[in-house]
């Protein structure tokens, strides 16, 4: 059987302009968040399948990377389901562990494992590889790195205030600008709903069919439910909050006039403080509105929710929100969460399209050398540098090759912008 050269559909192989400006975000992202007090972290890439399939990670959860039992448990398990002439629907028996789809919940296991350990609210930084055996896409694979910031034990909107900051401080570190923070809160999602006359078993149906409203518009999501045999006088008076709102501190205030007792109370006033504070406080050029349409698809979100949209990018670049819940389903006891996660693949991927030059502390210098040099002129060019390299400059030292000039335009690509030649008979 020939072997196949390029990767498994999904997943991709990374060239070094691309890994180059990888490690700079990498770089920037520890840099900028530990100003803010974040503390780095890591959970493994493996988790146990009861957790990855507990009905947390929405549709999540239909695209996990399962990994099947080993030796004695997987024959067992196949002798079982022989046995019982199970059919592939109880293929589920032979897997006890699959790859992690996102880091949140991997992240809740941990705290909820190691919580005695850590400090109270703790700051976490947590980055690495995640999968989902999702259709590959602009921007999306099967396998992609996740960059997340987390606050665990913070109930207040400090938290909320905090990962926003640090999250678009970071993005104009590496040259985003006029994007958008877009904010809502799941308690303003559900007063809508309730307010409308819908049912709170219906509530996940109604998100899902909302979240759809940026593609296929007011008239489509109105079509879509009462296709859904939702009541044409619900439908019509959810869809109207949607037409009068603004999306500002205006349109918060609308809310909370018109919807009255369905709306928690502090909601409103919470998304207000929010938009207030980041605004005041914020370094890189973005503007953060108040979205009502705005559901992300995890349903462990229990609060604050908000996304980063880019024009360049057509879409999401990140996004997070409150998650209080989660934790309490290791322990027993609910414990206040949140957390921010950007698209680090799609920031990646717009760097490039941009031909983004990554800024170098110092010169890189390319040393060409002829072929065949001597030993004891080949020593001085190493010692040469050595003593540049002490000296804080990238020394790229390469044989020179017969086409010097293609050779030298390749390096300038990289980033070489001086060259020093030596020769057997000259130094």
């Amino acid at each position: 059987m020939a072997m196949k050269k390029k990767p498994v559909t999904g997943m991709k192989d990374i060239l070094p302009k691309e890994m180059e400006i990888r490690d700079y975000v990498i770089g920037q992202i520890k840099e900028t968040y530990k100003t803010f007090g974040f503390s780095s972290m890591e959970t493994p890439c493996v988790e146990h399948i009861e957790n990855l399939s507990s009905n947390q990670g929405g549709e999540n959860e239909k695209l996990i990377f399962k990994v099947l039992k080993r030796g004695d448990k997987l024959t067992s398990a196949v002798s079982k389901i022989a046995e019982a002439g199970a059919d592939d629907a109880d293929a589920g028996v032979l897997t006890d562990s699959g790859l992690r789809y996102d880091l949140t919940l991997p992240l809740s296991r941990y705290y909820a494992n190691n919580a005695n350990e850590l400090p109270s609210p703790f700051k976490a930084l947590q980055m690495g590889n995640v999968w989902r055996a999702d259709r590959p896409q602009r921007g999306r694979y099967r396998q992609f790195m996740q960059c997340d910031i987390d606050i665990l034990g913070e109930p207040t909107i400090l938290a909320e205030i905090e990962l926003i900051t640090a999250t678009t401080t970071l993005l104009g570190k590496i040259g985003f600008e006029k994007f958008t923070i877009r904010l809502n809160n799941r308690k303003m999602l559900k007063a809508m709903a309730a307010y409308s006359g819908f049912e709170e078993k219906d509530y996940d149906s109604v998100f899902i069919t909302l979240d759809k409203m940026d593609k296929i518009g007011l008239e489509g999501v109105n079509e879509e439910l009462v296709a859904q045999g939702y009541s044409k006088e619900s439908v019509d008076k959810y869809l109207e909050l949607f037409d009068k709102v603004t999306p500002d501190i205006a349109g918060v205030n609308f809310l909370k006039d018109t919807l009255g007792d369905f709306l928690e109370d502090g909601v409103a006033e919470d998304l207000e403080t929010i938009m207030t504070s980041v605004d005041a406080v914020k370094s890189a050029d973005f503007k953060i509105v108040f979205d009502p349409t705005l559901v992300r698809g995890m349903s462990y979100y229990t609060g604050p929710i908000f996304e980063i949209s880019m024009d360049e990018y057509g879409g999401s670049v990140g996004g997070g929100g409150r998650y209080d819940e989660m934790i309490g389903k290791f322990t027993g006891q609910n414990t206040p969460a949140c957390g921010f996660s950007i698209g680090f693949e799609r920031i990646v991927m717009l760097l490039l399209e941009r031909e983004y030059q990554v800024p170098t502390g110092g010169d890189k210098v390319a040393f060409l050398v002829e072929k065949n040099m001597p030993t004891e002129k080949m020593l001085e060019v190493l010692k040469e540098a050595k003593k540049q390299r002490e000296n804080g400059t990238q020394v790229n030292i390469a044989i020179m090759k017969k086409n010097k000039k293609f050779q030298k335009e390749q390096m300038e690509k990289e980033g070489y912008s001086q060259f020093k030649e030596f020769f057997a008979d000259r130094l």
